[in-house]
């Protein structure tokens, strides 16, 4: 069994239901859904059927992740419950390879947010350098948003979250608007255009605008009344996240023209322009920017979470672990932060949209080995295992979707972490010597 989940001292450390919640929508609706209509298009009802698929798959998981936390409250989130099912060593692991993912994740997330910035001043996207360099600023700047700790980062997700909605909710607005007046019509499936492969190759794609529905487990020690909230938080966080993106992308996808939807650099923008407004772009723009900025707020928070409770845990040295008086561990948020500008920077060479799609691959990949371990888990542990073969299957699916590559890469990351775990692993023998 694994160690006590501490708790975090300061006033600071400390997420109700509502910025639990905040916290898991926040995070899933990030810079993905703005761009993912238009590759959603050409599936047609193919695309439809692949969100019921992954929402499906997503709401299972995280039903496994909430039979877990009232099960074992203790083991304070995904790398707990690895841990206590097959020991430190697979916990370790797991653990890295999804602390990888956070770490590719806040970059992904900062690059799309000066992307739609460069829209609105263009000289951030000019030069081979600029990009790299106004993500970077990005990612201090959330940090320093979480130095004053967890409630202040609960507060600012709460309003971002509040901000980041109202053009989802304008689009499914205006979709019923013209469809009641006969404005539009939703052409039916035609005979024969359903198939397996066309709805896994869109499932595949909404996999990543649906990643983080386990954000409040793996901040259970900052959520207050954690067996409750954190359950709650999950459920409804993913069930609301996932309704919203089946309508607005839906309605993009099958009213507006296939290739106008299929070839737009900005789905949202132009819908909004076709049925209602021509200038919602820039707009749009803004929204998309608040969208990635509260995203990565989140993500920044838990980065430095999961390092500090895999410190906690004897899985990375116990100096991560410490704290201040707002609750804060400092020196987790701040190596984070490094980490993930040193992945800006490594990588400045590359064009926007090049660095997006490469670190939205890893981040992706990586994160699958966290949900397929977490359901084989609870199978191992007894909990909820209906559940628990049904999340399993679908992880291994959506893995098998990712393609060998992505998941190649995966077990490359996993392996960069062999020196830190047995390093780690000598110096808790030496201790205990």
């Amino acid at each position: 069994m694994t160690e006590q989940t501490p708790k975090i001292a300061g006033s600071g450390g400390s997420l109700g239901l509502v910025a639990a919640t905040a916290l898991v929508m926040g995070n899933m609706i990030g810079s993905g859904v703005f761009l993912l209509p238009a590759s959603l298009a050409p599936f047609g009802w193919n695309g439809v059927i692949g969100w019921v698929v992954t929402i499906s798959g997503a709401l299972i998981l995280a039903y496994v992740l909430s039979r877990l936390t009232r099960a074992r409250p203790q083991a304070g989130g995904p790398a707990g419950f690895v841990t206590d099912a097959f020991g430190p060593t697979v916990g370790f692991f797991i653990s890295w390879i999804y602390l990888v993912s956070m770490w590719t994740s806040v970059v992904a997330i900062a690059v799309a947010a000066v992307s739609y910035l460069s829209d609105i001043f263009p000289p951030l996207g000019k030069g081979e350098h600029i990009p790299a360099i106004a993500a970077m600023a990005l990612l201090w700047l959330m940090a320093l948003i979480n130095l004053r700790g967890a409630r202040a980062a609960g507060g600012f997700q709460v309003v971002t979250l509040g901000l980041k909605v109202i053009p989802l909710i304008v689009v499914v607005v205006i979709a019923v608007i013209v469809l009641n007046d006969g404005f539009a019509q939703i052409a039916p499936p035609a005979p024969g255009s359903i198939s397996f492969g066309a709805v896994n190759g869109a499932a595949s794609l909404t996999l990543w605008a649906l990643l983080g529905f386990e954000s409040a487990s793996v901040a259970a020690a900052r959520v207050r009344n954690p067996e409750v909230n954190i359950a709650r938080a999950t459920l409804w966080g993913t069930g609301l996240t996932g309704i919203l993106y089946l309508m607005v992308c839906s309605a993009i996808a099958l009213l507006l023209p296939v290739d106008l939807a299929a070839h737009s650099a900005a789905p949202f923008a132009t819908f909004v322009s076709y049925f209602w407004r021509s200038d919602a772009a820039v707009l749009i723009a803004v929204f998309a920017v608040i969208s990635c900025v509260g995203a990565l707020n989140g993500w920044t928070l838990l980065e430095a979470e999961m390092v500090r409770d895999m410190a906690h845990r004897r899985l990375l040295p116990a100096w991560f672990a410490e704290t201040d008086t707002r609750g804060v561990a400092r020196r987790a948020l701040l190596i984070s932060t490094v980490i993930a500008s040193l992945f800006a920077a490594m990588n400045a060479s590359r064009s926007m949209q090049s660095l997006f799609e490469y670190l939205l691959l890893l981040s992706t990949s990586a994160t699958l080995w966290l949900y397929l371990a977490c359901a084989l888990s609870a199978l191992k542990l007894g909990i909820g295992r209906p559940a628990a073969i049904l999340g399993a299957a679908y992880a291994l699916w959506t893995l098998w979707g990712a393609g060998i590559g992505a998941s190649g890469l995966s077990f490359v990351l996993m392996a960069l972490g062999l020196p830190i775990w047995l390093l780690v692993r000598r110096k808790t023998v030496e201790e205990r010597v």
